[in-house]
């Protein structure tokens, strides 16, 4: 279980790598393509400085992700994962609910089942002990 709870994280951060790029970099080209039914197509230009900063808090999301695996105290790591894999969903979930429903698939169903698999190896080392 412990592989698949780090896969999970390795996936949502290499997600949110990608978003930083597209909102930070690709706004009016991918950005247009993957936003267009949340946003007419004239609005991407002048939002392109919000996107970016947008992109900027998705780029720190996917940090603090990688972070975690680098961090050597079990416990630590696992809070530090739940912790940001938590940003994740909750910002998914606020993003399905304000811009499209699609987001929830796409960002917090992701780290919803990072966090349950996170969870469910923890659980199974403790009942090891």
């Amino acid at each position: 279980m412990e592989l698949i709870a780090k896969i999970l994280i390795a996936i949502v951060a290499l997600e949110h790598l990608y978003i930083l790029w597209m909102e930070m970099f690709a706004w009016e080209t991918k950005g247009k393509e993957v936003f267009k039914a949340a946003l007419p197509a004239e609005m991407f230009k002048p939002t392109k400085g919000l996107a970016a900063n947008q992109g900027l808090y998705n780029g720190f999301l996917a940090a603090g992700l990688i972070w975690s695996f680098l961090i050597e105290d079990p416990k630590w790591q696992t809070n530090v994962a739940l912790f940001f894999l938590g940003c994740v969903a909750i910002a998914g979930i606020y993003g399905a609910i304000s811009a499209t429903k699609k987001i929830f698939f796409v960002q917090a169903l992701p780290a919803i089942l990072a966090i349950i698999a996170v969870v469910l190896s923890n659980f199974s080392h403790l009942m090891q002990r």
